[in-house]
């Protein structure tokens, strides 16, 4: 058994006592209105996970099938991003003034146009299956957050409820991934590289007609025209630092995670095999190696995929233990500088696959943890009126962090150790955001509760305004 294959199921093992232990710890929610509320969201959500996931694994795959160069498949990736960064900020910023909803159906439906585009050998017609999906990722990951947000304020559920359903969100995300890569393979296998594109756009429809009759229509600000939403947004960002300091660690953290999709192949790549400095160039160098283990490559992509997904389960688990027991401001400071550590395992133990590995499977925990962290502060930070927007405004320099990199000719040392210092700027933006939150008032339920609060985060009740306690 190789390494990643036995660090697979070990994790399986770590994963499911964790999620037993955190289930036998945590009081559950009884709250019927609140846990049907959460399986209308998961449903439609893991849906709308399930119709990208189905892509991922052979849009390369594909492109090359059709005879494309590596000079064109880097243009197309380059302009999902770039579509991504500049029509899509744009596009997902319609959900503040013509609705969430709406444009969580108009994310199902540019993804399933992207996804006829993939019949056609044809480069511009394939460009613009690029364009459209890199428009619709945009819209996943700001409308249905912003749904999700919106409708849990407006019923009036407890805030704490809300880290409940992101972290819920990760763990389902990351099964259903890995369940969507398998199938995605056997479809592939029996009917062609094109078969889960057309099995991911019966999902997505599947998930458009789910929201149509089961979610309510929400809005930020139906007043404002586009010009408006953006100056309110850019108002917003200048004159509260909290906002400000979640966008850049959003841009940091996420910029340095899709670096980070293009590089472990080749830093999990023994050294005395074909070493190319495009990560694209030397999967394609290695795809028909066959190794004695009885897999297709040089290192088994299949398995380690799958312990990434689990690892990010066990980081679900641990934020829940962890909100039990201190703040997400307080946490996510140790989190954020964990992950730039665990980006220098390439760098520092180069070639040796077992340290590296461990390192990744670190960062994807990290991963586990930061998503449903960053859901949870922006529910508390970031307005209401524009706050699809504001969301949107930040995956400009995310997207722009990732082009740059992917155009230019840099070694893998080099990559890595740019990802380490994106990921300690973060963690210095969430000590920025800590000491700001140590500065608000804190509520009376959080005071009486101190295992909310850690000890040098409490405050004396002389110091809380009066009309905060009932």
């Amino acid at each position: 058994m190789n390494i990643f294959l036995g660090g697979f199921w070990f994790l399986c093992i770590l994963c499911a006592f964790l999620y037993l232990y955190t289930r036998s710890t945590l009081s559950s929610v009884n709250n019927v209105n609140f846990n049907q509320f959460q399986r209308s969201y998961l449903m439609v959500y893991l849906l709308a996970m399930a119709g990208d996931w189905l892509q991922g694994p052979h849009v390369y795959a594909l492109y090359e099938n059709y005879g494309m160069t590596t000079h064109q498949i880097d243009k197309l990736f380059v302009a999902g991003f770039g579509s991504s960064m500049m029509v899509g900020t744009i596009v997902g910023s319609f959900a503040d003034r013509y609705g969430r909803k709406t444009n969580c159906v108009l994310y199902g439906v540019l993804y399933g146009l992207a996804c006829v585009t993939k019949h056609f050998n044809n480069f511009w017609i394939l460009m613009l299956g690029r364009l459209l999906g890199g428009t619709a990722t945009s819209i996943l990951y700001s409308a249905f957050e912003s749904w999700l947000i919106f409708e849990h304020n407006k019923r009036n559920f407890e805030p704490e409820l809300l880290s409940n359903i992101f972290s819920n969100a990760v763990l389902g995300n990351s099964l259903v991934a890995i369940i969507a890569g398998l199938v995605a393979q056997y479809f592939a296998d029996m009917f062609g590289f094109v078969a889960p594109f057309d099995l991911s756009m019966g999902v997505l429809t599947v998930m458009i007609v789910i929201t149509i009759f089961t979610w309510p229509e929400n809005y930020g600000n139906q007043s404002s025209d586009l010009s408006s939403s953006f100056k309110k947004a850019i108002t917003s960002i200048r004159t509260d630092p909290k906002v400000l300091c979640l966008g850049l660690i959003q841009s940091l953290f996420e910029g340095s995670m899709y670096i980070f999709v293009l590089e472990w192949t080749p830093a999990l790549t023994p050294h005395t095999l074909p070493v190319a400095k495009n990560p694209v160039i030397l999967r394609n160098l290695l795809e028909d190696k066959m190794t004695e283990d009885g897999h297709r490559g040089s290192i088994p992509h299949g398995h380690i995929f799958a312990a990434f997904m689990v690892a990010i389960m066990i980081g679900s688990s641990i934020f829940k233990l962890l909100t039990k027991y201190t703040s997400v401001e307080s946490f996510m400071r140790i989190v954020l500088l964990t992950s730039a550590l665990a980006l220098l395992t390439p760098i520092f133990f180069a070639g040796n696959q077992t340290v590296v590995f461990i390192g990744f499977l670190v960062f994807e925990a990290c991963v586990g943890i930061f998503w449903p962290s960053l859901g949870t502060m922006r529910g508390k930070y970031v307005p209401e009126e524009t706050r699809a927007t504001i969301m949107n405004f930040f995956r400009i320099p995310l997207n722009l962090i990732v082009i740059i990199i992917l155009l230019q000719d840099l070694s893998m040392s080099v990559i890595f150790r740019c990802c380490a210092v994106f990921l300690l700027i973060a963690a210095m933006c969430q000590q920025w955001l800590y000491s700001l939150y140590r500065e608000l008032p804190k509520p009376l339920d959080e005071l009486k509760d101190g295992h909310k609060l850690g000890q040098e985060e409490k405050v004396p009740l002389k110091e809380v305004e009066g009309d905060m306690i009932i």
